[in-house]
């Protein structure tokens, strides 16, 4: 008589995060996955076709849970996310209902900081700036490129001292510039000059490194008043959120000549770009690709089947995002 087939604990997936092709084998033998993008029904008839039966989903930036998607789902668990952040997470109705969360927790962490501080670098050098003058052809004609500036010695501000906010500042500190942060609170056993207030951490830096979550307290936190503390020599480089900034003012800032430059991998309105940073040599733009590494792709794709894993044998999470 054969044995019984292995009976797979379901695993909910709206909409497939970035790269998950490449890495659904490691899922598909574990897991039963239902996706629901791939469904004809409606997302609601799928989603209540499933209602008691699923106990944990996977979430991305492509795939918020949102309050009406866990009104259909009575009986989920655990929302497990392929990212930092959880702004795309109805957080306080996860909460209410006593539903886990986990995150990337710190395995996306030493890329987004290499990223961040090759923005910053690149701004301040203007190694963007320079190859677009030499693909010009204008080297022969114009002689002179514009200076850049010198990064050792800049009073660096870092916004968010979270696993990634340490991984920039421990780069940062050996090309000899100096951190100073503002964080939720400050931490003990470091060196570095704590501002409780983003106004003044900005007045008192050559430059701001954007580190944080997005959070109805952070959103827009970056505003006209902030730049103009910052000054027309400083520099703001964005791994975060783009609403952490208020883009409006941003450009602004940019086109007047009010601060000095920018480095942004993320923005308000993605994919959508001011097109007034374009033409600016003194900005450096990334499509939000801080975390795109081969490795930490699998890094995280181990990380978030291990959350899952952990969950149906009833054992800890390995990144669960605590109350605070």
């Amino acid at each position: 008589m054969a044995a019984e087939a292995e009976v797979l604990s379901q695993l909910l997936i709206l909409k497939p995060p970035s790269l998950f092709s490449d890495y659904e084998y490691k899922f598909s033998p574990k897991f039963q996955l239902l996706k629901a993008w791939e469904s004809p029904l409606p997302t609601p008839l799928f989603l209540t076709t499933h209602a008691h039966s699923v106990k944990a989903v996977l979430s991305s930036s492509s795939s918020p849970i949102t309050s009406d998607i866990l009104r259909h789902l009575p009986s989920l668990q655990l929302v497990v996310a392929t990212t930092v952040g959880l702004d795309q997470i109805d957080l306080p109705a996860c909460r209410s209902r006593g539903i886990s969360i986990a995150n990337a927790g710190k395995v996306l962490s030493e890329d987004c900081a290499d990223l961040a501080v090759g923005l910053f670098v690149d701004v301040l050098r203007k190694i963007s700036a320079g190859d677009r003058f030499v693909r010009s052809s204008l080297w022969p004609v114009q002689n002179d490129f514009t200076l850049g500036s010198k990064l050792g010695g800049k009073k660096v501000g870092i916004v968010g001292l979270g696993s990634i906010g340490l991984e920039v500042a421990k780069r940062l500190e050996a090309f000899g510039c100096i951190i100073s942060y503002n964080s939720r609170r400050k931490k003990a056993n470091l060196s570095y000059l704590f501002y409780s207030n983003v106004c003044e951490l900005a007045a008192n830096s050559d430059a701001l490194i954007i580190c944080c979550a997005l959070t109805d307290e952070t959103h827009h936190m970056i505003n006209k008043e902030v730049m103009k503390a910052l000054g027309k020599e400083g520099v703001i480089v964005n791994i975060g959120r783009g609403a952490i900034i208020d883009e409006k003012e941003l450009v602004q800032c940019l086109v007047q000549g009010e601060i000095g430059g920018a480095g942004l991998d993320v923005f308000e309105n993605e994919p959508d770009v001011p097109k007034e940073l374009f033409t600016l040599d003194n900005v450096v733009l990334s499509p939000h690709l801080a975390v795109f590494t081969p490795e930490s792709f699998s890094d995280l794709y181990d990380l978030v089947v291990g959350n899952f894993e952990a969950f149906f044998s009833n054992k800890p999470l390995l990144s669960p995002v605590l109350d605070e």
